[in-house]
């Protein structure tokens, strides 16, 4: 038995590693030469130049880190705007489900930081085509963040 337990402790590094991500249908993977924490500030700042509000935020690596595991920087940013919750809401209240839109920042094996995101077209898509409007401005809208925080 303690062997098992010695034996699941040293793996516990190998199931704390976390992949690079890669594009995906659907998705916008904007790679940086940032560092991780860089990459985070930057992403808040842009989102608040671009009017969407920081709604949430979460990440598992300094819950992680207070269990003794040490995995790569991770974070989920909750952004949205009152004002187009509103059209939202009056075009479908089911959408609305999908607010706040969230983007992804990932810390990368080589030290630099990977931001992504769903694009709000495809994440509106199974909803009335009538959000087609709103959801093209937020696509323009998270592009301009994820160009603003890249750079």
């Amino acid at each position: 038995m303690r062997f098992l337990i010695a034996l699941l402790m040293l793996s516990l590094p190998a199931f704390a590693e976390v992949a690079d991500i890669t594009a995906r249908d659907g998705w916008a993977v904007v790679p940086t030469g940032k560092p991780y924490d860089q990459l985070v500030a930057d992403v808040k700042t842009a989102a608040k130049a671009h009017q969407m509000g920081i709604v949430t935020e979460a990440g598992p690596t300094g819950a992680a880190a207070t269990r003794g595991i040490t995995i790569p920087g991770n974070r989920v940013i909750g952004l949205f705007n009152n004002a187009l919750a509103v059209q939202i809401l009056n075009i479908d209240t089911h959408a609305m489900i999908e607010a706040p839109i969230r983007v992804y920042v990932t810390e990368n094996a080589d030290g630099t930081a990977t931001l992504s995101y769903k694009l709000p077209s495809a994440i509106y898509a199974p909803y009335s085509s009538d959000l087609t409007p709103v959801a093209t401005e937020l696509d323009a809208t998270f592009a301009a963040i994820a160009a603003q925080a890249a750079n």
